[in-house]
């Protein structure tokens, strides 16, 4: 438990720390947000809040990560690589975009280039140089059913991570929203570990994550003062895929990130019914976007998608552990 806390304090005191120093720098280098013209028009004065903001708590995460991996938690080194791998691929996306002044960043063949490569290594690492093995738990069923997916491992947790990496990519469009759904995910996963005495490093990066987005949010909440940008949100992902993975529990995300696989259906079934209609199912994908276009305010959506969150992780927590367990 001390061990949690540390790199829990570790984390949010760095991240909260740095606020007060980057977030003037990224506004001196003028890393501005660009905000789209056709999105809500409550968005238009968000127009050059600072961006790329999820350096300032990678870096923390590198400290702290890389110096409990070297005193005693080796098993978090492929989390951590995923974390950062998918972060650097965000920050030359979020790089081309503010930097370089083209609004669309990287193209998607570049960005799913680089998320490829590595979920691939990640998932390779996993599975040529730890002793997790090949099976999965599946959800509601006390930690005792088990998938086997044998040769299907790497080809599987490589989808796993790059589709959690980009949900979370696309939820992060309202103040405060992903910093604050993640927080409550990489808490249920902290927790999870600490209840069943296993894979306390992955319990570890899970207080790291809580940590950094708690210290994250004391800026981006409304009205945010930094984006966490592509850099942050891909990292996130990639961290919150890791550490199931670690846990053998990668479906536990389907339970308590639905908020995420919604809002990835939503932009799907938007493209898809627009293509073959001409006529939107939503007024605006993601889903957090059709909301406000109905009249609810930035902060209500915030609110709502975190209480449901929360509802979900206490679910997922009940699918792990079973009433009577």
């Amino acid at each position: 438990m001390t061990e949690y806390i540390a790199a829990f304090l570790m984390v949010f005191l760095l991240t909260a720390a740095g606020g007060p120093v980057f977030i003037p720098l990224l506004r001196q280098l003028k890393f501005g947000q660009t905000v789209r013209d056709d999105g809500p028009q409550s968005h238009l004065a968000k127009t050059g809040t600072p961006t790329m903001g999820g350096i300032l708590f990678l870096l923390p995460i590198l400290l702290t990560g890389g110096l409990y991996a070297f005193l005693a938690y080796p098993e978090i080194l492929p989390v951590l690589f995923l974390t950062l791998g998918f972060g650097l691929v965000g920050f030359i996306d979020d790089y081309v975009k503010v930097v370089r002044k083209h609004k669309n960043g990287i193209s998607p063949r570049q960005k799913m280039f680089g998320l490829v490569l590595v979920a691939v290594i990640f998932s390779s690492w996993v599975f040529w140089k730890t002793d997790l093995g090949t099976q999965i738990y599946v959800p509601f069923t006390g930690l005792e059913l088990k998938i086997d997916l044998v040769w299907l491992f790497i080809p599987f947790i490589t989808f796993a991570a790059i589709s959690e990496a980009n949900a979370v990519n696309l939820t992060d469009g309202l103040d405060g929203l992903v910093s604050g759904i993640s927080l409550l995910i990489f808490c249920l996963l902290a927790a999870i570990a600490l209840r069943t005495g296993q894979w306390t490093g992955a319990g570890i990066f899970s207080a790291m994550g809580a940590g950094a987005c708690l210290g994250f949010l004391i800026y981006n909440r409304h009205p945010a003062k930094i984006f966490m940008g592509d850099c942050g949100s891909l990292a996130l992902g990639g961290a919150l895929a890791g550490i199931a993975v670690l846990q053998r529990d990668p479906l536990i995300l389907l339970v308590a990130g639905l908020v995420f696989l919604l809002e990835t259906l939503s932009v799907m079934i938007q493209v898809l019914w627009y293509k073959k209609t001409r006529r939107r199912v939503f007024r605006m994908a993601p889903l957090h976007h059709h909301f406000e276009l109905t009249g609810w305010k930035e902060t209500k959506v915030v609110w709502v998608f975190w209480a449901i969150t929360a509802l979900l992780c206490a679910v997922a927590w009940f699918s792990v552990f079973t009433p009577g367990r």
